[in-house]
């Protein structure tokens, strides 16, 4: 608990009313969450408005409001302190309420469109592996130390985000990796962080429904990389054409990546098998167990961190070579009677366009590939007929089925994407996605594979405002087996 005028000490504060020195037990921007002595924040959201919430918040027990305007009726012994952004006061008081959890961290950030969720995750795993006590924030799971914590969002609310970081820091973690999706750097979640470094990925096609323009979704990826302080360090991606801006105005020390140019920390390709692939990483040879340009880039951002952290570059190798693949990302799954799927949560026209190269680059004359993808419903619409394009122009044979549809409906999407696919290609359309991917086992024979794209980790599919249990990964698991047991029957 805190003292009110304690948690104000850095929140520019437009107007106050009533005691100061009142005590929070707890912060809270959900009215049904709210309990006795909680401060309550008043947030203007996409759907709802808090303001309308703050006399719900005090019948609940809240002794303090922070909101952009006073509501009509004041009630006696609640204080009332009026911000320019409620969001923005939420943010800093969250990290003085938590005693700045992360300046006690060596906190890193991830941003950009594809290779967030890798990098993170692989940068916990590294320093997991390598002795160290770490926390990782993620959309596939939070983790606190070897706790597994259900993740909600990419980057959690900034109440969330520095409670969890304050028990990193309670259950000895020296470290955190996690994700900054553009949508928390817009919304200030990460308002208040001290980041120890920040590194960008690459920029592609999404979030357009949100950002409305791509040159809007640009600025709120730099955003990130212009608050990094002196002391931090901005690992960029010189390959992708938006690297550089990234980093045109920070004043963080910049380092650069990059499999194609000079760099601060390059990489070459050697070789690559279907079980792994051997990496030239800055003149060092090591054999990973990835498969794809993509990952080399991934696992290049995270040995260049490293060593900005100050690693070991003999530990940091010998541990990548220990290194697994992600949750959904590039996972494999292999049936007896030969055929081999793919799960991914390439969502992008990029990240398709990536994992079906990848997928080239190691698939023998003969193989047919069979991609089964679509798009998720109130989200960027404009990326749907380059989806279909893409896995039209580049499949022997691709199914177009539903995604998350969530409130839109699933054939109007399916249309969308139908109208990018090119002319004369082999295309199938199936709504519903189990029955898709059942297609796709049926399609297949002995050597084929098949990419399922778009859900990856994701165990749900939101269809309506309802969220059902649906996994990629279990529906294949079920088809092989129907598939197998055929083949037994045969022989």
């Amino acid at each position: 608990m805190k003292q009110l005028s304690e948690l104000l000490s850095s929140t520019a504060v437009v107007q106050f009313t009533a005691s100061s020195d009142v005590t929070i037990q707890a912060l809270n921007y959900d009215s049904r969450k709210v309990a006795a002595g909680d401060c309550f924040f008043a947030i203007r959201g996409t759907q709802s408005d808090g303001h309308d919430y703050i006399a719900a918040a005090i019948e609940r027990g809240a002794v303090a409001v922070v909101c952009e305007a006073l509501p009509e009726q004041l009630v006696e012994g609640v204080s009332y302190v009026v911000v320019e952004d409620s969001n923005a006061a939420m943010a800093d008081i969250a990290a003085a309420f938590y005693d700045y959890p992360s300046e006690e961290l060596e906190l890193v950030g991830v941003t950009g469109t594809n290779g967030k969720t890798t990098v993170a995750t692989l940068l916990y795993d590294l320093y997991t592996m390598m002795g160290h006590r770490a926390g990782l924030v993620s959309t596939v799971v939070y983790r606190v130390g070897t706790k597994e914590i259900p993740s909600t969002h990419t980057t959690p609310d900034a109440i969330r985000l520095n409670a969890m970081l304050r028990e990193m820091v309670d259950e000895g973690c020296d470290y955190c990796f996690m994700e900054v999706s553009s949508h928390s750097v817009v919304q200030d979640r990460i308002r208040g962080l001290q980041f120890r470094g920040g590194i960008f990925t690459n920029l592609t096609h999404d979030h357009l429904d949100y950002h409305g323009t791509f040159a809007e979704y640009i600025k709120a990826k730099r955003r990130f990389f212009d608050g990094l302080p002196k002391n931090a360090f901005a690992l960029t991606n010189i390959d992708d054409r938006n690297g550089e801006v990234m980093v045109q105005n920070a004043v963080a020390q910049v380092s650069r990546y990059s499999l194609r140019a000079l760099a601060d920390f390059r990489c070459k390709v050697l070789e690559m098998l279907f079980d792994g692939m051997l990496l030239d990483v800055c003149d060092r040879e090591v054999w990973v167990q990835f498969l794809g340009r993509f990952n080399a880039y991934n696992l290049l951002a995270v040995y260049g961190t490293a060593m900005l952290l100050g690693a070991s570059s003999d530990e940091v190798l010998q541990a990548m070579s220990l290194l697994r693949s992600v949750s959904g990302r590039f996972e494999p799954l292999r049936s007896e009677s030969g055929i081999t799927a793919i799960v991914d949560y390439a969502h992008t026209p990029d990240a398709l366009e990536n994992v079906i190269a990848t997928i080239n680059d190691i698939r023998r004359e003969g193989q047919q590939l069979i991609v089964v993808c679509g798009c998720g419903g109130d989200r960027d619409s404009t990326k749907r007929p380059e989806m279909g394009r893409i896995a039209s122009r580049e499949a022997d044979i691709a199914i177009f089925t539903s995604d998350n549809p969530r409130t839109e409906n699933p054939e109007t999407i399916l249309d969308q994407i139908e109208a990018g696919a090119v002319e004369g290609a082999r295309t199938l359309r199936i709504s519903d996605r189990e029955q898709a991917i059942r297609t796709a086992v049926m399609l297949a024979k002995a050597g084929d594979i098949i990419l399922v794209a778009g859900k990856g980790h994701e165990t749900y599919q939101i269809i309506g405002t309802e969220k059902r249990h649906f996994d990629d990964r279990e529906v294949l698991r079920s088809a092989f087996g129907i598939l197998n047991s055929k083949f037994k029957i045969q022989h």
